[in-house]
C-alpha cells in the first residue's frame, strides 16, 4: 500500500478500480448487519492501518478531493491570511448546492505539490484533519463515506480490505 518507498498511485488505482464492487458490497452488509463491536473492531484495524500507509507518498485527497469548510475553518484560515472571512470565500471558495463551502480548484490551493505537505497544515479545515475518517465513533454512520474514499484514499482501502479479512476469519 502507501509504504514511504515504491508507493505507486496508479497501481492502487489499478488494485482499487479492480476490487471497487465487492469493497462496497461489503461495506453495505456491513452497514446492514453490523457485527457486535464493529467500533472496536475500526479501532484495531485502525492502528495497523496507519503502520503500513504514509499519507505524503499520496496526498490524493488533496489533489482530486475537496473538504468542506466550517464557518470556523473559514474564519480561522482568513485571519491568517489576514483577510476577512467573505475575502477569503470569495478567493479560494464556492458554495455547493447543498450551502456548503468548498475549494473552487483543486488540487487545493494549499498543497505544496513537491512534497505532498499542506502548507496551512496547523490551522486545516476540521474535514482534512479528520480526513480519511477511519474510527468515527459510530462507524455505521461514515460507511458511505467509506464507500466513496476507497477508490481514493489508500489508507480506506486498506481499512475495508482488513476488516473485510478479519470478518472472514471470524466467521
Amino acid at each position: 500500500m502507501a509504504k514511504a518507498i515504491g508507493f505507486s498511485f496508479k497501481s492502487f488505482k489499478i488494485k482499487a478500480a479492480k476490487n471497487k464492487k465487492s469493497l462496497r458490497n461489503f461495506l453495505t452488509r456491513l452497514k446492514n448487519r453490523p457485527p457486535k463491536g464493529l467500533d472496536a473492531i475500526a479501532a484495531k484495524v485502525d492502528k495497523e492501518v496507519w503502520k503500513e500507509v504514509d499519507c505524503l507518498q499520496c496526498s490524493n485527497c488533496c489533489r482530486t478531493m475537496t473538504p468542506t469548510f466550517t464557518g470556523e475553518d473559514i474564519k480561522r484560515i482568513a485571519t491568517h491570511f489576514k483577510q476577512t472571512p467573505d475575502q477569503f470565500k470569495k478567493k479560494w471558495l464556492y458554495k455547493d448546492r447543498n450551502g456548503d463551502w468548498m475549494n473552487k480548484q483543486t488540487p487545493c490551493q494549499f498543497l505544496d505539490l513537491k512534497t505532498n505537505c499542506c502548507s496551512i497544515y496547523n490551522i486545516r479545515p476540521a474535514d482534512c484533519a479528520g480526513f480519511p475518517h477511519l474510527t468515527k465513533k459510530k462507524m455505521v454512520e461514515y460507511m458511505h463515506v467509506h464507500h466513496q474514499n476507497i477508490e481514493y484514499c489508500p489508507a480506506t482501502y486498506s481499512m475495508v480490505t482488513k476488516m473485510q479479512d478479519l470478518l472472514k476469519a471470524n466467521n
